[in-house]
């Protein structure tokens, strides 16, 4: 009796660590982790997972509450965003220089203004501000079909060369001025700006669907995150939510 009670509770907890294995695959499915499958010679390995692991409990000890947000935090890569000589600070929740004299953002805003737009699956999202492609990165592991516009022609050329490295798959990269938009594909669900606008682009506006949401950190030196839901044609709902500091956005100057 006693050996086929350890047999039970073995098995049992072998069935409980399969379920839980089944359960992740097809949780992590559904955010799109199968895109993210870098080359050989781009090391992910259990300790960048661990890393992981640790800055999306930082992230929701400072108040990130979207669970699938935080699943996204824990599949993507970021150190293979950066320059190597960061790697070892890559988890850290800070921004870093990139390309172009501009950085990558630290996690937690990527989390609070991709929580802002309550993303779905198929959810067509304009991003202004491809930048390293990280928050890029994000978004397409909810499912997004997102579209990028990035404004300097170097961080253009590396992020579009890396993505497909990394097996990050968007809808569409463009290289030009984000004040515009991306007329041609709109409306859209969602748009989220990554760079600090001193206005809201009246371009933007119009190519955001009724009931899509606006995420944009408005000011010049320090912004107030703004998030901005459409009503219907001509009214939006406006809401202030956080002092936050990005690079500028600006327009026709690439």
């Amino acid at each position: 009796m006693v050996i086929e009670f350890f047999l039970f509770v073995y098995y049992l907890k072998f069935g409980i660590c399969f379920l839980r294995f089944l359960l992740l695959i097809l949780r992590n499915h559904n955010y799109g982790s199968d895109y993210f499958v870098p080359h050989n010679n781009m090391k992910n390995t259990s300790k960048h997972q661990g890393l992981r692991n640790q800055l999306a409990k930082l992230l929701e000890e400072k108040g990130i509450k979207d669970k699938r947000v935080l699943e996204a935090i824990k599949i993507i890569p970021r150190h293979l965003f950066l320059d190597s000589s960061f790697e070892d600070f890559a988890y850290q929740d800070k921004a870093f220089p990139i390309a172009a004299g501009q950085t990558i953002s630290q996690p937690y805003t990527v989390a609070f203004q991709t929580q802002l737009l309550e993303v779905k699956k198929d959810h067509k999202i304009l991003e202004i501000g491809t930048g390293s492609g990280y928050q890029t990165a994000v978004l397409v592991a909810l499912g997004a079909k997102v579209y990028s516009v990035e404004r300097q022609n170097e961080l253009f050329k590396k992020t579009s060369a890396l993505l497909p490295k990394l097996g990050i798959r968007p809808k569409h990269l463009s290289f030009g001025d984000g004040y515009k938009g991306l007329p041609d594909y709109a409306p859209f669900d969602s748009i989220i700006v990554t760079a600090g606008a001193p206005i809201i682009p009246e371009a933007l506006l119009a190519q955001l669907k009724i009931g899509g949401r606006l995420v944009i950190p408005v000011g010049d030196k320090e912004q107030v995150m703004t998030m901005l839901i459409r009503k219907n044609e001509i009214q939006f709902e406006k809401h202030k939510v956080g002092d936050f500091k990005f690079v500028p956005l600006l327009e026709n100057k690439n």
